[in-house]
């Protein structure tokens, strides 16, 4: 399996309008196939109790849910702090939050990495200096594996400027968990990645057509999706608790 693409939902319940299972059938509805699960203050059992959750939901689309920490909680895929630990563990998805170069030049075998933060985010405010799309561009450049921009990514437009840049998707916290309706958000969100993603093809001097891109495959919402009708299975979860960075 390769690692994550297209609009990438990390969780946060504590911010989220819904009940976290409610928020993440909605992005599922609109296009939504990768979750990080966060949540790292939970008890062990309560956290693997939610990872199941939302696996359930994941499944109906072959959906994936990569676990933020060393542990899977009973699945097999991770995506890990920078700081550690090294050498990675092997799991079929292994992903890596990194800020800079030297960061960066220590991966190893991971499967993906996140970038950040590209623009402010009011989930870590003054968490920084913001790395802009420029230098998004120049750490997509050196890194050894597809990224994802992560940090402030909300509109469609940051979307775009995202895959422009070179990433092979962008990971999504406030956007989704703060939504009023996040299956809309999801999936305009997603049309945004699957326009900028999707080669344009221009015409050849042979009359024939060419793509100027290569490599991204777009993520194309699912309208209509029962997901959000079939989400109240999920159980109780706390509401106070301290934030983590993946």
């Amino acid at each position: 399996m390769t690692g994550p693409d297209g609009v990438v939902v990390l969780t946060d319940r504590l911010v989220a309008r819904d009940r976290l299972d409610r928020v993440v059938a909605g992005a599922v509805a609109g296009g939504v196939r990768w979750v990080v699960l966060r949540e790292k203050d939970l008890p062990r059992a309560e956290r693997a109790a939610l990872a199941a959750d939302l696996r359930a939901i994941l499944a109906d689309v072959g959906g994936t849910l990569v676990v933020a920490g060393p542990d899977p909680l009973g699945g097999d895929a991770v995506h890990l702090p920078a700081a550690g630990p090294y050498p990675p563990p092997t799991h079929t998805v292994v992903g890596r939050s990194c800020h800079n170069q030297a960061e960066l030049d220590r991966l190893t075998t991971e499967h993906y990495a996140t970038v950040s933060p590209v623009h402010p985010t009011k989930t870590k405010p003054g968490y920084g200096p913001p790395l802009g799309p420029d230098g998004l561009r120049r750490l997509i450049d050196i890194s050894p594996v597809p990224v994802l921009a992560l940090g402030g990514v909300e509109t469609p437009d940051q979307v775009t400027t995202c895959v422009k840049a070179g990433a092979a998707g962008v990971a999504v916290l406030g956007a989704i968990m703060r939504a009023q309706d996040p299956a809309e958000t999801a999936a305009t969100l997603t049309s945004a990645y699957a326009e900028a993603a999707t080669p344009e093809l221009t015409q050849t001097r042979h009359g024939g057509t060419r793509s100027p891109r290569r490599g991204l495959r777009p993520t194309v919402p699912t309208q209509g999706s029962s997901l959000t009708a079939r989400s109240g299975h999920g159980r109780p979860q706390p509401s106070t608790a301290t934030r983590e960075e993946p």
